[in-house]
């Protein structure tokens, strides 16, 4: 009689064995499907500064206004709420998964009443807990864990895309002053000019094409000019919520855009950097939840035994009833058999998941790199591009004055200059917008090199160290 005792001993030994094996795979970081270095980039920046990542957002921008506004959103933006209030949800159901991985203990006082009298009781109980043998509530509560972290990245994602916004739309603004006080100070000479015609039209001293090109030129500014105020309108509109609330009367005033500097970031960073990408670990936190689910899927076709013990008093009087003691001890093993393939199938989705994640992570990876290659092409030819437009508005500027010096000898025509001042002002123009968007693209390069994430939460860069390495092993 002494083989079945042998044989259940034998089974106990063997599934505390298992129990020290990992059911879920070993996560090993897949390999970045990118370049080591990027395109165009140590040509073309300074050779020194701190790197993106660890430069804080209040060093690279050292405009008063911008880090004035950039405050603000941090403080009242809400879809940076949203995404911090997500974290803390991620937090809470991480710690009631957490919870699974210990016993339950409740008190309570019961009574019974029947035709056979009452019998009253009270005392501990431990509702019933399973022994995570083989990992099933380890790998849920980790996966859990894993999609906290997750969480936590997005909102680091989510507050360097609104740093990057606030200065992108100040910079934006910006630039519609400039533009608007351009076309201002146009359309006021070309009205002076339209006065002048007029008056020389009716001296006899001019002819009527030049009354009409004159007025075309006035007409044009005009609609210039109100297209610029519908465009400021709207950029302030979008600044004020990415702010989300007015813009308070004592902002520092705006300095031209000519004026404003961006801390440098220096040349031959590693694409590695990408690594470090909130967008990125928010993906490879998402691939470690997925490869821990396969471990809570496999450790399904294993038995599962779960515990219920309490421990108190009974008595069918409620006088005595601390005079004698009560327990139970129940175990229960459950072992599938027959689930018409709901294991297998589960199984079969997470590893599914996972080859998912997987893509997701690399695909996140590559955009990244794309991203930053624009970026670094935009960081390369904008300078040269912008010093060629200012030559060029120069030259027509010093066209603008050739040609009044002409007409005033009578060697050009009023047409002449008129064609002169319409290139002047077209050449001034795209130098302003050429400008903003060199201020624009080192805004970018700025954010897709991972800069302004700021640090991440203490327990979760503590907790998710390994989870960011090169494996991770259970």
């Amino acid at each position: 009689m002494a083989r079945p005792s042998l044989l259940a001993g034998s089974s106990i030994a063997a599934a505390v064995v298992l129990a020290g094996c990992a059911l879920a795979p070993a996560y090993e970081r897949p390999a970045a499907p990118v370049a080591p270095q990027w395109p165009l980039d140590a040509a073309t920046a300074p050779a020194a500064g701190t790197p993106a990542p660890a430069l804080p957002w209040a060093d690279f921008f050292t405009d008063a206004r911008q880090r004035a506004l950039i405050t603000l959103a941090l403080e009242h933006n809400r879809d940076l709420r949203i995404a911090t209030l997500n974290v803390e949800q991620a937090r809470a159901l991480a710690g009631v998964q957490r919870a699974d991985r210990l016993p339950g203990l409740s008190a309570g006082i019961t009574v019974d009443r029947g035709s056979a009298g009452s019998l009253y009781s009270v005392g501990l109980a431990m509702p019933s807990f399973e022994l995570d043998l083989f990992g099933r509530v380890r790998s849920l509560s980790e996966a859990a864990q894993a999609r906290y972290f997750a969480s936590d990245e997005g909102r680091r994602a989510a507050q360097v895309a609104l740093i990057a916004a606030v200065a992108g739309a100040d910079l934006a603004l910006r630039a519609d002053d400039e533009l608007l006080q351009l076309t201002q100070r146009t359309l006021a000479a070309r009205e002076e000019q339209l006065r002048l015609v007029r008056v020389r039209l009716d001296a006899g001293a001019a002819a009527e094409p030049e009354l009409r090109a004159v007025e075309s030129l006035v007409a044009a500014a005009r609609a210039s000019l109100a297209a610029l105020q519908r465009q400021r309108a709207q950029d302030l509109n979008a600044l004020v919520l990415l702010l989300g609330r007015p813009l308070p009367a004592d902002l520092p005033a705006a300095a031209p855009l000519a004026a404003l500097s961006l801390a440098a970031l220096p040349a031959g960073v590693p694409s590695t950097v990408l690594l470090e990408r909130p967008d990125v670990r928010q993906a490879e936190q998402a691939l470690v939840a997925a490869n821990a689910n396969i471990g809570a899927a496999r450790a399904a076709f294993f038995p599962r035994i779960a515990l219920t013990a309490s421990l108190g008093t009974a008595s069918t009087e409620l006088s005595g009833l601390f005079s004698t003691t009560a327990w139970s001890f129940t175990g229960q093993l459950l072992q599938p058999l027959f689930d018409a393939g709901r294991n297998q199938a589960h199984l079969e989705a997470s590893e599914a998941a996972r080859a998912i994640a997987v893509a997701q992570y690399e695909r996140t990876i590559q955009v990244a790199f794309r991203e930053v290659a624009d970026a670094l092409a935009g960081r390369a030819t904008l300078s040269e591009q912008l010093a060629a437009q200012r030559a060029q508005a120069e030259a027509e500027a010093r066209r603008v004055e050739l040609a009044e010096a002409l007409l005033r000898g009578g060697v050009a025509s009023q047409l002449e200059r008129l064609d002169a001042e319409r290139s002047l002002l077209a050449a001034r123009q795209a130098e302003l917008q050429l400008l903003l968007a060199e201020k624009l693209n080192a805004v970018l390069v700025y954010r897709v090199l991972g800069g302004g994430a700021g640090p991440a939460r203490a327990d979760a860069q503590a907790a998710g160290a390994a989870a960011s390495g090169a494996t991770l092993s259970r």
